[in-house]
């Protein structure tokens, strides 16, 4: 069987934009015929190697295998819920039972296959104009393209229906990026994708941790891949770096504190205590995973992207640095143009223009001031407080510099 560190180096390459079918999966050597558990058995490790050739020929850059099991890993997940750490996810702890042990989620589980799939734009992605002319919002890195379920979900179903083939049998088999109650970071480390960092996130040694996960769970009976070793050490960057203090100790996160979440999960009014601390984000935030050395000298762009999977979710030019005048002007018809196929839809119409007023209230540049106003003098309450609290931050500020 092919070692953790065999797998993360190597890389299948196939024909640019080739479809993937029952031919690709063939090309793999899947066995003809039904093939008895014995055999299945005795054959495992050519089945396993033959998997992750198909997962990295489909596209993605990591791929291994986790015990479908409950443990201390998971049932970390109650202690965190127990703290108030979720904030209005409510869906967290209405499907918390499938969250704590994958064979609730789905009966006769063994294996939950992991990949991922480096997100960052390519060098030279092309820069707005002017880009430091006018005010202008920040995108977290994974959004500004194609919604990353769209990109990843269907390779990871091509993957699964694949599984049947190559293992010589049905396979038993349920995909989810992002969507189902799955704990797709604990079952990332377990898988060897990397470990769990201090900022709570994934973390590849060689590339960091701007990567995107999705898991299939099955009922394969493969071996585990290794698990790798923390190596965050002493490190505190990004627990230092935060700008809203978001993590209350090492490998935690408050997400009632984290602006990824005010931004895209909270609905309703960001409180008043934490609108400077979200500068100009607009959609997410990328702070923890900037400042980590782990992440310093990532090279993306070097690596092979045969179905512009990762060229798909380099931002849009219209996402790379928005300018903040022009989201406020946008109504919900050409917002809804704007954001159509990538996931900053995910905030909505009103949370998208409520972050864009906060991050206007935070520039404080007196150019924004008529484009907040109109806000301010709106029908939508919730926008117009906002924008009330952002003239005053304009205002206030031309008036300590008069």
């Amino acid at each position: 069987m092919a070692g953790s560190r065999h797998i993360r180096r190597g890389v299948f390459h196939s024909a640019r934009n080739r479809p993937c079918s029952a031919s690709m999966v063939a090309r793999f050597g899947a066995p003809s015929g039904f093939m008895s558990d014995q055999a299945q058995s005795h054959s495992s490790p050519t089945l396993t190697d033959r998997i992750e050739s198909l997962a990295l020929a489909l596209g993605f850059d990591r791929v291994g295998r986790a015990a479908a099991s409950s443990g201390p890993d998971t049932a970390r997940f109650a202690d965190w819920l127990h703290r108030g750490y979720a904030g209005e996810m409510e869906y967290l702890e209405r499907r918390s039972a499938e969250r704590l042990d994958p064979s609730v989620l789905m009966p006769g589980v063994r294996t939950i296959l992991v990949v991922g799939l480096f997100y960052e734009p390519r060098e030279g992605s092309p820069e707005p104009d002017n880009a430091n002319s006018r005010p202008r919002g920040r995108v977290a890195a994974y959004a500004g393209g194609e919604d990353y379920h769209t990109v990843l979900i269907d390779r990871l179903r091509t993957l699964a229906e694949g599984l049947s083939a190559l293992a010589g049998r049905r396979v038993a088999a349920r995909c989810y990026v992002d969507t189902g109650p799955v704990q797709e970071r604990v079952f990332a480390a377990r898988a060897g994708i990397g470990w769990v960092g201090k900022n709570t996130l994934v973390i590849d040694p060689d590339l960091g941790s701007k990567m995107l996960l999705g898991v299939i769970l099955t009922d394969l009976d493969l071996e585990p891949s290794v698990p790798l070793n923390d190596h965050c050490g002493t490190c505190r960057a990004c627990l230092d770096a935060c700008p809203s203090e978001a993590f209350p100790e090492p490998y935690v996160l408050d997400a009632t504190r984290c602006i990824a979440y005010t931004t895209i999960e909270k609905r309703g009014e960001i409180p008043l205590e934490q609108r400077s601390d979200q500068g100009d984000w607009v959609f997410g935030c990328d702070v923890c995973q900037d400042v980590c050395p782990w992440n310093r000298k990532r090279r993306v762009g070097d690596l092979p992207d045969p179905l512009v999977l990762r060229e798909r979710l380099g931002p849009r030019p219209e996402w790379a640095a928005p300018a903040l005048a022009e989201l406020l002007a946008l109504d919900e018809e050409t917002w809804s143009e704007r954001v159509r196929g990538t996931a900053v839809k995910r905030a909505r119409y009103q949370g998208l223009i409520r972050n864009a007023l906060v991050a206007a209230g935070n520039s404080r540049d007196p150019s924004l001031r008529s484009a907040v106003v109109r806000h301010a003098r709106g029908s939508d309450s919730l926008l117009a407080e906002h924008a009330r609290w952002a003239l005053g931050q304009i205002e206030g500020a031309q008036g300590s510099s008069n």
